[in-house]
């Protein structure tokens, strides 16, 4: 067929049902400024393995693996090791792989199993990194109204064969940072007992790039000795398209030289940690533009108008007599909420009512031991403005009632079974603050409006 015959056929196939701004479930960048795009086109064809092409790209991710490493207090950030990768699974196994490659050295060959402490809360990819590589995840359970894991209970669950805790800063299930400086406390206390030395790992896929803005006297990084490395995804609030991610150790004494391998078959010699070895350079480009475009007092700005905003949802939600929000984004911009018993309806019924008003919202069990507990998200990115965000609520306000009519209420109800409209609920940002596909005005507008 022609060129223009496939190009259709592809595109009627692919077709969204739903808008990537009115997609409630993912945390992945949705919109970009069409400069990052225009630069992620010009880079289309180059990949970071190209030895002979007359490109710094090295030196471009370098330089952000220094960001990353000076902005999560890295005792010397340009010595920092680090690399890109697809994303933050890539970035998690590679940090796992250290934490076991170093096991395996101080254990001299030990025939014991090596394990892996965690809480029921971690991200699927730990559960494929210790399936693949033959580690016993030890995972702790999250408590109802938890933060995530326990640290007493993490520390003791550690043993000489433990490779390492991995924490994390921001949780898929409701957005809650995990306590990284108590898990570090409880297990300094365990090694200053018996000797059980174990290094920390922070998944910091979303809350990366969120709490050093936002949260800044929150301990969780590199200031604490024992975190030996942390992932970021550059594809979540980095703000990059997907896909990339980041993984930062804390200094070249936690990478095991195993870990890295070098080539000259590319037509100069190559250094290289990933699992994959010809990868995009788009991204990171990307990555380096938004770090230019935004700075620190950028990222700041962008991330706030986020947390607001999600804020502002969630005080509305608390309204609605049928709804229990279980997360009001005092941490990651994120909304989750169930039902309560007497609603009559479920989340998940709702979130079929708003799909019909073009909105995809995921509902999902909590972590196994919660596993009777279902919720529903709401992710707040930046493409999200006030605008879709008013007519989010007045959506859900308009499924709620429907819903309350297919139970058999009466149509008259009292003042407090009324769930409030938008426009009775003041949010707190303006009208079109949005970083997307508007342009540079839109950033512009965002970054002088909030910032203080």
């Amino acid at each position: 067929m022609t060129a223009g015959a496939a190009y259709q056929a592809v595109q009627d196939e692919l077709r969204p049902d739903v808008r990537p701004q009115l997609n409630l479930a993912t945390f992945i960048t949705t919109g970009m400024e069409p400069e990052a795009e225009r630069l992620m086109a010009e880079f289309l064809y180059h990949n970071t393995v190209d030895g002979v092409q007359p490109l710094h790209t090295a030196d471009l991710a370098q330089r952000c693996v220094a960001a990353l490493a000076d902005l999560w207090h890295a005792p010397d950030p340009d010595s920092a090791v680090g690399t890109s990768t697809g994303g933050s699974s890539e970035a998690c196994m590679l940090a796992g792989l250290a934490m076991l490659m170093l096991w395996r050295s101080r254990t001299s060959g030990s025939r014991e199993r090596p394990n892996l402490v965690m809480s029921t809360a971690v991200h699927v990819c730990w559960a494929k990194f210790c399936a693949y590589w033959d580690v016993e995840a030890r995972q702790i359970p999250v408590a109802e109204g938890g933060s995530g894991i326990d640290p007493h209970t993490a520390a003791e669950a550690c043993d000489s064969n433990t490779i390492g805790v991995v924490t994390v800063l921001g949780t898929t299930y409701d957005g809650f940072y995990e306590p990284v400086q108590q898990v570090c406390a409880a297990l300094d206390r365990r090694c200053a007992r018996d000797g059980v030395d174990v290094p920390v790992h922070v998944d910091a896929a979303s809350g990366g790039m969120v709490a050093p803005f936002l949260d800044p006297a929150l301990v969780w990084d590199f200031r604490l000795p024992r975190v030996s490395s942390i992932n970021t995804s550059g594809h979540k609030y980095g703000m990059v398209a997907p896909g990339l991610g980041w993984i930062v150790w804390r200094d070249p004494g936690v990478v095991p030289a195993e870990l890295g391998f070098s080539t000259d078959y590319t037509g100069g010699r190559m250094s290289t940690q990933t699992l994959s070895f010809t990868r995009p350079v788009a991204p990171v480009i990307a990555q380096y533009y938004q770090f230019l475009r935004l700075g620190a007092e950028g990222y700041r700005a962008v991330v706030q108008r986020c947390r607001d905003l999600a804020q502002s949802l969630a005080a509305q939600l608390c309204q609605v007599p049928e709804l229990r929000v279980i997360s009001s984004a005092d941490h990651l911009p994120v909304v989750a909420f169930t039902t309560h018993d007497h609603a009559g309806f479920s989340v998940t019924d709702l979130a079929d009512r708003l799909r019909r008003r073009g909105w995809l919202m995921p509902t999902y069990a909590l972590p196994s031991d919660q596993a009777d507990v279902t919720v529903a998200r709401i992710v707040c990115r930046n493409d999200l403005s006030d605008v879709l965000a008013r007519r989010l609520a007045d959506d859900i306000a308009t499924a709620v009632t429907a819903l309350r009519a297919d139970r058999g209420g009466s149509r008259s109800r009292r003042r407090r079974d009324v769930v409030p409209s938008s426009s009775e609920i003041a949010l707190t940002i303006d009208a079109g603050k949005t970083l997307g596909r508007g342009g540079s005005a839109d950033l512009d507008t965002v970054v002088a409006g909030v910032a203080p």
